[in-house]
């Protein structure tokens, strides 16, 4: 699964099945994740991204330690995604 698959209100957990959040919106190389009952938001790497399964994407990390990477500083260049999904339809797989 590409991230441009992935959706918003998806819900994000940990490799110990604890809840994260909700993702926010998707970039091209990040999660933003709104935290469940804490305040601020993760931006969660796609490399920490461990399966995506009936629209939860679960982490190769616990909840825990995804609470205690840093991940609620920003990217420190733009996310934005490469291409739009109109452009997508028309590659050649």
């Amino acid at each position: 699964m590409r991230m441009a698959d992935l959706k918003s209100g998806w819900a994000v957990v940990g490799n110990d099945g604890d809840r994260v959040g909700t993702i926010r919106d998707v970039g091209q190389n990040y999660l933003l994740v709104s935290r469940s009952g804490l305040s601020g938001d993760l931006h969660i790497p796609a490399s920490a991204i461990g399966n995506i399964d009936r629209e939860v994407v679960r982490l190769n990390v616990a909840r825990r330690d995804a609470e205690q990477m840093g991940w609620e500083q920003p990217p420190r260049e733009s996310d934005e995604p490469d291409v739009t999904p109109e452009d997508d339809l028309h590659r050649h797989i």
